[in-house]
């Protein structure tokens, strides 16, 4: 009656023999060994792949983080740049002004002085013509006096008198033309 059959309601029979007993201790064993043996290095990879997984998520925060500051300064570094390029174009602009205004007051200068040299030049020129024409004025005024008078004005003061009083009458004879601007030489110069 030792190894009897004992059959249950649902029809599956279970028989009772000493395999099951060896069947637990072999599971116990291999539970055993694998605890023993398997299951630290497996521990041990599990542990390292877990620092190894939070060191890569902290150098990945530093390496964000150091990628936001890096971002910061490129920003900064582009409006200082932008700042300092609009502030050298600024006093571009301004040295552009002053030299252009330097370059005008210099060649208005240069135009008075120029003008001046032209107006002491034609002070000179008309000064040498207006000498040049007493003489031949003069000589032409006193030969026809001579002529004119019968006397002869051969004395020099008396020829110097008479250039004058003529010049003058012809200055003033052609200052009047000229104001008024009605004769032909109305340019302003004597006939």
């Amino acid at each position: 009656m030792l190894a009897a059959p004992v059959q249950e309601a649902s029809g599956i029979f279970i028989v009772p023999n000493g395999t099951i007993v060896f069947e637990f201790i072999a599971l116990f064993l291999l539970l055993f060994l694998l605890r023993r043996y398997a299951l630290p290095p497996l521990t041990r990879a599990m542990s390292e792949r877990q620092e190894l997984i939070k060191r890569q998520i902290e150098e990945s925060k530093e390496v964000r983080e150091n990628l936001e500051k890096a971002e910061r300064e490129y920003k900064d570094a582009l409006a200082q740049a932008r700042h300092e390029a609009t502030q050298m174009r600024d006093q571009a602009r301004a040295d552009a002004r002053r030299i252009k205004e330097e370059l005008e007051q210099k060649a208005r200068e240069e135009a008075a002085a120029i003008a001046a040299a032209n107006q002491r030049q034609m002070e000179i020129e008309r000064e040498r013509v207006m000498s040049q024409l007493r003489r031949e004025i003069g000589g032409l005024a006193v030969e026809l006096a001579t002529r004119i008078v019968g006397e002869s004005l051969e004395d020099e003061a008396r020829q110097r008198r008479t250039v004058d009083r003529f010049i003058e009458e012809v200055e003033a004879t052609s200052g009047e033309r000229t104001s008024a601007g009605t004769g032909p030489d109305s340019g302003g110069q004597a006939g």
